[in-house]
């Protein structure tokens, strides 16, 4: 393959940007020309989420809040963010000869529903579920470690897609 001189770069490069701009390409959470956009990171702090049971969904309620909430809670929200309480599976994957397991993969689930709290009315329903994989070691402890920890980048790529979710809903109905 011929190596691209200087200029040939500089153009293709050009090229990329001039076509990535006509695409429709735009930052989800930022207006860049248009001030009738709204705010996504403004509309994410008027989200109440409501408490998730056990440990796992305080885990996952304390995420959420870091996510949405950089000034503070809302005193008149207008969503509310209800979460079902969140499944675990845990699956062998990696058994050796003398039926030993050496690898688990941990998944966990469940439904989020945004809801306007002035109609009642449920405006985005999704599930969510991620799983992650940990090795089973010789130690115990150092077993339960690798466990929790799984289990927090698991909650916390739950509240990655829940926010995504949220937000892309938002950026779709602004200006409806």
């Amino acid at each position: 393959m011929p190596r691209l001189n200087r200029n040939m770069k500089k153009y293709l490069t050009l090229l990329f940007i001039v076509l990535l701009g006509a695409c429709g390409f735009e930052p989800m959470h930022g207006n860049i020309f248009d001030n009738n956009n709204i705010d996504i990171r403004a509309e994410l702090s008027q989200i109440e989420i409501s408490n998730i049971p056990n440990r796992e969904g305080q885990f996952l309620r304390n995420a959420l809040t870091d996510r949405f909430y950089n000034n503070g809670r809302p005193t008149n929200p207008k969503y509310r963010l209800d979460i079902t309480p969140i499944v675990e599976n845990t699956y062998n994957l990696d058994i050796t000869i003398r039926a030993d397991v050496t690898r688990k993969q941990l998944s966990l689930s469940t439904k989020m529903l945004l809801i306007d709290n002035d109609s009642g009315k449920i405006l985005l329903e999704r599930p969510l579920k991620s799983s992650a994989s940990y090795n089973v070691l010789i130690s115990e402890f150092a077993t339960r470690v690798s466990k929790n920890n799984t289990r927090e980048n698991v909650l916390d790529d739950l509240a990655r897609q829940a926010e995504l979710q949220i937000s892309l809903y938002l950026k779709r109905n602004e200006n409806k």
